[in-house]
């Protein structure tokens, strides 16, 4: 009779050979993308998130190529061009509330190309 995935042996408590590991997912390297998330096509994407941040948006600015010094820098721009809090963390910028149009306009400034995505 043949096995189909739902019958296969996943955990016993008898003795023998280990279980079969589960299925992985690919990681974002196999999928083709560089970084948390973002592609390495040199366009910098402004995201606009509320997930686990209590319905609360925020706008994350992914694909900037800086280090982190250059990065928390431009982090403090924004966030003074928008008036509120936000962070510089793991090679993306956090500005709290939805500014994607005015971070657009500051980055476009600086002569970089921006896109607005997701959200």
């Amino acid at each position: 009779m043949p096995t189909r995935d739902h019958d296969t042996l996943i955990y016993s408590t008898e003795g023998g050979a280990p279980a079969p590991r589960a299925r992985e997912r690919p990681s974002r390297a196999v999928c083709g993308q560089s970084g948390p998330g973002t592609p390495a096509d040199g366009v910098v994407r402004i995201w606009l998130e509320r997930h686990g941040r209590n319905g609360k948006p925020v706008s994350i600015v992914r694909g900037l190529r800086l280090d982190a010094a250059a990065l928390a820098k431009l982090a403090t721009r924004l966030k003074r061009a928008c008036g509120t809090g936000g962070t510089a963390k793991d090679g993306e910028i956090i500005i709290q509330g939805d500014h994607r149009a005015r971070i657009a306009a500051e980055l476009g400034n600086e002569g970089l190309r921006v896109k607005l995505a997701g959200g």
